[in-house]
């Protein structure tokens, strides 16, 4: 078993100049660290405006490369501070293969892999199946173990799983990563509200975001980290997107550690694999489930 070790999330804004995201991002992983987080995780997309809210081709050219000059600017940071970083941005594959990747850097500095997000969303301003190839299959580097499209890295601290904004709404990838040993799972997300209908769901949809993700952390017996951007994104033509914030941090039990609203902030906990063990122990879902009897579930739909 593990020691206790301390994460940190960090819910902020994006504008279209990305030197000035990464050098806002730089900050606050100082800050994190100063306070005392060890891993520390970047919202999605970090270092940009949410640019899926239409599709123009032009937007491809915002892709880079991992490893590229991003990630080897944090790599940089993650050696001098001793943390862990994961970092989400828009990741070049290949000509025509782009992903929303997640890249996780360990406390010496090395690229211990990235993660490709598996559930590509396709509505109103949320147009990614036009940008981003579904993940078939994590960037390995050191992972722990992986299966296809998932994937767990041990790192000097914990052993961590990465999932990314649409995924956290399905049990099956947060199920999976946590058989995989994650300790703790990351959702790096850029969620918001239609401003059309914030006053009618507006609160519906953050409580459902917020609890979907809570009983991941109660299914399998893991703490659960969600860092949110924050901030309006203006698209011509629309009323854009308000990135709600309300990011935060539970532990196994669904209990709130820390919280946010829709302001930027740092959210700091520690994580105590002991918990796990005795949320496991009294709650012993992953031994009771009936693996003989799941194989319907690889059906898209079962009925008339």
């Amino acid at each position: 078993m593990s020691q206790p070790f301390t994460i940190g999330i960090i819910q902020d804004h994006a504008t279209a100049d990305a030197a000035e995201n990464l050098a806002r991002a730089e900050r606050l992983v100082r800050q994190a660290a100063q306070n005392g987080a060890q891993i520390i995780c970047l919202k999605e997309l970090f270092n940009g405006p949410y640019f899926c809210q239409a599709q123009h081709a032009e937007r491809f050219d915002q892709a880079e490369a991992i490893p590229g000059p991003t990630t080897m600017a944090l790599q940089a940071l993650a050696r001098e501070l001793a943390v862990v970083l994961i970092v989400p941005l828009f990741e070049r594959q290949a000509a025509g293969v782009y992903r929303n990747s997640a890249a996780v850097i360990d406390a010496d500095g090395s690229l211990l892999g990235a993660y490709r997000k598996m559930h590509i969303p396709d509505d109103p301003l949320f147009f990614e199946k036009y940008y981003f190839t579904p993940g078939d299959g994590p960037i390995s580097g050191k992972a722990g173990n992986d299966t296809p499209g998932f994937a767990v890295w041990k790192t000097r601290y914990a052993t961590i799983g990465v999932l990314i904004c649409w995924d956290q709404w399905y049990p099956e990838a947060a199920r999976i990563t946590s058989l995989l040993g994650a300790e703790v799972l990351f959702y790096p997300t850029a969620i918001g509200w239609h401003p059309s209908e914030k006053a009618e769901w507006g609160q519906a949809q953050v409580e459902a975001w917020r609890t979907a993700q809570r009983a991941h952390a109660i299914a399998n017996g893991v703490y659960v980290a969600a860092p949110n951007r924050i901030g309006h994104e203006h698209e011509p033509g629309t009323d854009g997107l308000t990135f709600f914030g309300h990011s935060f941090i539970v532990d196994p039990f669904g209990r709130y550690l820390a919280e946010a609203g829709e302001d930027e902030a740092i959210l700091i906990a520690t994580c105590d694999p002991a918990l796990i063990e005795t949320v496991r122990r009294n709650w012993p879902f992953l031994r009771d489930r009936r693996i003989d009897a799941y194989g319907p579930i690889l059906n898209r739909f079962i009925g008339q």
